[in-house]
């Protein structure tokens, strides 16, 4: 009983379990956030901030993106099916994730119409074919030391740790795409019809999510000309 219980107080998160995919998509958060301003600082000269919330550097994207890659390529043995099959996944990922940014917030961060297979501006099968290989070395090399890390966490501080990030990347989150929601209504010219509205027109103006999104561009206007 003493060595089971043992055993049992070391473990935390083990499996495909709800908190290990929270820290799954905690960590290709930051990892998406720092690939792209590093990808930004090489191409541009720039350390510019690429973090999709408005407090810490997470993209909940690359989070989302791992966790369900995570999920579709863990069993494949194969890697190059596992390239392949990430490859599909990635593309659509990419075109559904700028078209509901576009659909819901009147705005796009990323445009490929000048790119060459690109498909209706929002991916392109080269971009799609690198994602997939990302896909998969994060699969194969990366989630493997992730989980093994994840599962050593002392289970009493894991499971507190894991409840206030949840909280925090809730209202983070909510706050931030509802202010986003807020600006391409605002630009519509759809009047703030609560307090709450009002003060986000006050809070989150137009430069303060400039200034946290540098590469985001409303496209609202140009759809109503």
């Amino acid at each position: 009983m003493h060595s089971e219980a043992t055993v049992n107080e070391r473990a935390f998160a083990e499996g495909l379990s709800f908190y290990k995919m929270t820290w799954v998509f905690i960590t290709g958060s930051i990892i998406g956030t720092y690939y792209e301003q590093i990808l930004t600082l090489f191409k541009l000269g720039v350390w510019e901030n690429r973090s999709a919330v408005f407090l810490g550097p997470f993209n909940p994207l690359y989070g989302a993106a791992f966790v369900l890659v995570v999920y579709l390529l863990y069993r494949i043995d194969s890697f190059v099916i596992a390239v392949f099959v990430g490859a599909i996944f990635g593309g659509s990922f990419e075109y559904m994730a700028n078209l509901a940014q576009e659909f819901f917030t009147g705005s796009v961060s990323w445009d490929y119409s000048n790119l060459p297979l690109n498909i209706h501006g929002r991916t392109t099968i080269h971009y799609a074919l690198f994602w997939g290989l990302i896909a998969a070395v994060m699969v194969k090399y990366v989630y493997p030391f992730v989980s093994t890390f994840i599962e050593n966490m002392s289970p009493r501080m894991g499971t507190a740790l894991t409840k206030t990030l949840i909280v925090f990347l809730s209202i983070n989150m909510f706050i931030t795409y509802s202010a986003l929601i807020r600006q391409g209504l605002r630009h519509r010219g759809v009047d703030a019809f609560t307090p709450i509205g009002e003060v986000y027109d006050q809070v989150f103006t137009d430069n303060y999510i400039q200034e946290k999104f540098p590469n985001m561009h409303l496209i609202v206007d140009d759809t109503n000309e």
